[in-house]
């Protein structure tokens, strides 16, 4: 059976937080609102994990704004896909680990409609072999239930499987450690942390690896020993 990798979505395959910053520039021109405030609404975004309709009533309180927040909403998700990228370095990544044997799949949390649209829009969908996502899944990383469907998704299917043959032979790839590195370790599955610059935060769990990028990260997942 071809190993696994496994790979989050938003700021792992695509670059979420540069799109949000598109979209919060093209927010505050088109109502003549102070560029500074760009780093008002980022902060306020947590990284995406600050919720939309929390986001909106705030940014509508801040300026006074006589808009739906529906319109608003609806405006910053087509916003987002339409600004979502894949670097060419993370496809080149890819292609490189399904040309070694591995099978490839996605793992995110978040809308299905938004992060669907995400996944085909950059092309993704046809450099992995499947993806879950929370919101279809109904549960979330770092639930281990949603590790092991992500692996059915991929044909896998390892509720006919050894678990633990399953477990050794898939690997994690994610930004966000609460989610991505505390879900792979519950799920007993190796995992690789994008640090993007920042130390580890943690003091329970850690990464089996760390790499500053998507190329890294597979290379240093294809040179690691397999568990027998």
């Amino acid at each position: 059976m071809p190993p696994l990798l496994l790979f989050d979505l938003d700021n792992t395959l695509i670059d979420r937080n540069q799109a949000f910053r598109g979209w919060a520039q093209r927010f505050l021109r088109a109502r003549a609102l102070p560029l500074e405030d760009l780093g008002w609404l980022s902060t306020l975004d947590c990284g995406g994990y600050f919720p939309r309709e929390a986001l909106m009533r705030a940014t509508v309180a801040r300026y006074g704004l006589h808009v739906s927040l529906e319109k608003l909403l609806d405006d910053y998700a087509e916003t987002m896909i339409e600004l979502i990228d894949c670097p060419e370095e993370h496809r080149t990544a890819l292609r490189k680990a399904r040309a070694a044997g591995w099978t490839l799949g996605i793992v995110s949390n978040g809308s299905t409609k938004q992060q669907r649209a995400k996944i085909e829009r950059t092309g993704l969908d046809d450099l992995v072999d499947g993806w879950i996502i929370s919101e279809e899944a109904d549960c979330e990383k770092p639930d281990p239930l949603i590790f092991r469907l992500a692996a059915d998704r991929c044909r896998r299917s390892p509720a006919l499987t050894d678990e633990a043959d399953w477990t050794r032979s898939t690997w994690m790839v994610g930004d966000h450690a609460p989610a991505d590195i505390a879900g792979a370790a519950v799920a007993g599955l190796r995992s690789v942390w994008l640090d993007h610059g920042r130390p580890w935060p943690e003091l329970d769990y850690r990464p089996t690896l760390t790499a500053t990028g998507i190329p890294e990260a597979v290379d240093e997942v294809l040179s690691a020993p397999l568990l027998t």
